[in-house]
């Protein structure tokens, strides 16, 4: 599944990266904590967090994921969106809470 279905499907906004929407999704990961990310999710998951500065591009970048969702209707600021384009990584939106758009993803990767 690319990150282009997953919007589709979960009505995601997309704040930015749309260059790279047909990237594949391996999987999802959700945490808030920058140093459990870096620790533990895996290239091609979808990072699910309510963060929105700068710092997550460079977590993104590093483990090179598919797509960072923003939870609870939270904006990333300019810069991240700034760095989002830079390293094509997509930066998406939802208003729902990280749980619902968690179980939400799992339930369209286990299909």
């Amino acid at each position: 599944m690319k990150v282009s279905d997953i919007i589709e499907k979960l009505d995601l906004k997309v704040y930015s990266g749309k260059e790279s929407l047909d990237t594949e999704v391996t999987g999802g990961y959700t945490s808030d904590l920058l140093s459990d990310v870096m620790g533990n999710v895996d290239e091609g998951q979808v990072w699910i967090t309510l963060q929105t500065h700068k710092n997550i591009m460079a977590v993104a970048s590093l483990k090179d994921v598919a797509a960072i969702v923003v939870v609870k209707g939270f904006q990333p600021d300019e810069a991240t969106l700034a760095q989002s384009n830079e390293e094509g990584i997509p930066v998406l939106g939802t208003d729902m809470e990280a749980f619902e758009v968690s179980g939400r993803l799992y339930e369209l990767l286990k299909a």
